[in-house]
């Protein structure tokens, strides 16, 4: 009997080597599918490593990193919130990369002509994500104020948690459109892409990507942050609408 207990015991410590390692991520809504995908292709090149995602806004995101969720992994939708966890001393500053850009566009069910930022005052409900913690909240706050027409349409904005619930109440019908990603727009099934908003109206739409402190000096950690840099994570990303510079 303590000759099976000791063999089980030398055969759970050879095994040890091989047991899973998870690693974190906290990555902007916008990702979910690329990440999905991914995290799956890596997977299937080391069955070892198990992935806890966490999709959100980016604010939202950086505040739980802040508060101590733990995360190896962040990838933003815009620069300002990775700034603001290498300005707490969070994230490695030396590491972050720029992971891909995107665009904002204006999408809905609205059988009205919506084609330019001016067609919008037309509409009754405009959905867009919370500009205190959503990029594309903010980028679209900042096209409507360039633009003009913030203040006439600020009675007609509905607030979404993220880009994605904003993408769904334009599928839905609930608001006449949304201001989203060109990478959500493609991903619609109902709500059609209505217009691309002019870049001159807002700030380039950016993905920087960076390893935690607590990450920074994480094998596996890196060698993930290494696979996202390269030709495989790149052709996700053209799959799915990104733009790579």
């Amino acid at each position: 009997m303590k000759r099976i207990t000791l063999l089980c015991f030398v055969f759970f410590t050879m095994a040890l080597p091989a047991m899973a390692s998870e690693l974190n991520l906290s990555v902007a809504a916008s990702l979910k599918e690329v990440i999905n995908e991914l995290s799956v292709r890596y997977t299937a090149k080391h069955p070892a490593t198990v992935f806890i995602k966490n999709f959100g806004p980016s604010g939202t995101l950086a505040g739980q990193i802040e508060n101590g969720a733990p995360t190896d992994l962040f990838i933003a939708a815009n620069n300002q919130w990775m700034e603001y966890l290498k300005e707490k001393n969070l994230v490695d500053g030396a590491n972050v990369k720029m992971f891909a850009w995107n665009s904002l566009v204006f999408a809905g069910t609205t059988t009205k002509k919506v084609a330019s930022m001016n067609d919008l005052l037309k509409l009754d409900k405009i959905a867009i994500g919370s500009p205190k913690s959503v990029p594309a909240g903010e980028y679209a706050m900042a096209a409507m104020t360039k633009a003009g027409i913030a203040e006439k349409l600020s009675g007609k904005l509905v607030m979404a948690k993220d880009v994605r619930e904003c993408l769904m109440y334009a599928e839905l019908g609930e608001v006449d459109g949304g201001f989203v990603y060109r990478t959500d727009a493609m991903l619609a099934q109902k709500a059609k892409l209505l217009f691309v908003v002019s870049q001159k109206l807002y700030p380039r739409v950016t993905y920087p990507m960076a390893l935690t402190l607590k990450a920074a000096h994480n094998e596996e950690a890196k060698a993930f942050y290494l696979f996202l840099q390269g030709a495989e994570a790149k052709s996700v990303l053209l799959k799915y609408g990104f733009v790579l510079k």
